[in-house]
């Protein structure tokens, strides 16, 4: 069964740093670029991060640039999400995906990504 696992999420104050963990199951993640999403209450669910399988290329939406680092181990089978300077903007349900749809070694939009996790939530709040 493929699966994505979702941990780390937490209440943090503002400034403040959290890692999230996406830990696959089921199957290869070598093969895969990975991505992160968030939704907050009354948005739709937006791209925070990807990773291509093939080079590595990261890209991240312009509103975390500078502060959130994504990586992958694949030897782990397990990507991150590295936070930090949180924002209460921030505060959403984080979730991790996997493209399974069109060339899945690359980056491309939220509609290309399936096997969802199940979320965890970070708030930034003091």
């Amino acid at each position: 069964q493929v699966q994505l696992v979702e941990s780390g999420g937490d209440l943090v104050q503002p400034g403040g740093s959290l890692t999230l963990s996406c830990a696959a199951s089921g199957f290869r993640l070598h093969f895969y670029a990975v991505g992160w999403f968030r939704q907050a209450p009354g948005k739709e669910r937006e791209g925070v991060s990807c990773i291509n399988s093939s080079d590595g290329s990261t890209y991240y939406a312009d509103s975390v640039k500078g502060r959130f680092t994504a990586s992958r181990d694949d030897a782990k089978n397990t990507f991150y999400l590295q936070m930090n300077s949180l924002k209460p903007e921030d505060t959403a349900v984080y979730y991790c995906a996997i493209r399974m749809y069109g060339p899945q070694s690359l980056c491309g939009q939220k509609e290309d990504f399936g096997s969802w996790g199940q979320g965890t939530q970070v708030t930034v709040s003091s």
